[in-house]
């Protein structure tokens, strides 16, 4: 398996807080250690430089405590970044910093025309879009992305509400494979993973509650929740090396590794 050199955009937790409810995880009532998280995502960025990837970061921006989940800030595809408009108004003035990250690096830059968390829903596998739906980002939008993008995009209907983002319930491996927990997911948008992924690696309902498929892979190594031990062993049968990162405090605002790591797409930033 070959690993691709990927560039990623981060945001530094400085402002991290668990202050309002807008997913299953998050308890306003339960102590958060922002020092922690802070050196938890440290540890993450640094896994990312040690195999050789390039790491921007976005100023993070106090009174926007979730804004360190840079993965929902927009989706970008050879050079064209979809800018987002977030469901929750907790979490509105993310989208404009982000879109105005994006502006100053060069990127082509699209508006959504309806409610889109960037990839949160919406994960590049191969020459396809992977698209969720269901809790965050609207059926209507993705019709929008395959004009931005033209690329075919496959709605995949999301169905249990702890898994309310798609890279909570999917992973993309590499261009031909994926893991995922399949009863996240309708009957219907799970007979089409079958369908499109026959030897995708299935994961165990203890590890997508740790959110062990909130992972970012370059093809070989996949960067994973520590927690999620069935399926890293699954992932090292199929000869993926896979690595473990322990994101306990941003677990409780229900993000993981992907939801802290938005990738930048090549043809990007020509300005």
């Amino acid at each position: 398996m070959d690993a691709t050199g990927r560039r990623y955009l981060m945001c530094r937790p400085t402002y991290f807080a668990v202050e309002y409810a807008i997913n299953p995880w998050m308890d306003p009532t339960a102590p958060v250690d922002t020092a922690l998280a802070v050196r938890q995502w440290e540890t993450l960025r640094q896994t990312y430089l040690d195999l050789g990837h390039h790491v921007e970061e976005i100023e993070p921006l106090p009174g926007l405590p979730d804004m360190v989940f840079a993965a929902n800030g927009g989706i970008v595809i050879d050079g064209r970044a979809l800018a987002v408009q977030f469901r929750d108004p907790q979490r509105a003035d993310e989208a404009p910093a982000y879109r105005a990250w994006f502006e100053r690096a060069g990127f082509e830059m699209y508006d959504p025309k309806h409610v889109n968390e960037g990839e949160g829903d919406l994960l590049l596998a191969g020459d396809l879009l992977l698209a969720g739906t269901g809790f965050r980002t609207a059926h209507a939008e993705h019709a929008h992305l395959q004009e931005v993008f033209g690329r075919p995009v496959i709605t995949l209907q999301l169905v249990d509400p702890r898994y309310y983002h798609l890279d909570t319930a999917l992973c993309v491996l590499d261009e031909r494979n994926v893991a995922y927990l399949p009863e996240a997911f309708s009957p219907g948008s799970q007979a089409v993973l079958r369908r499109l992924f026959p030897d995708a690696v299935l994961a165990t309902a203890a590890d997508a509650a740790v959110f062990g498929l909130n992972a970012v892979s370059d093809g070989r190594h996949v960067v994973l929740p520590r927690q999620a031990t069935a399926l890293a062993g699954a992932l090292r049968d199929r000869g993926y090396e896979t690595i473990g990162v322990d994101l306990s405090e941003l677990h409780k605002a229900g993000g993981g590794p992907k939801c802290c790591t938005l990738t930048l797409r090549k043809g990007e930033a020509s300005k």
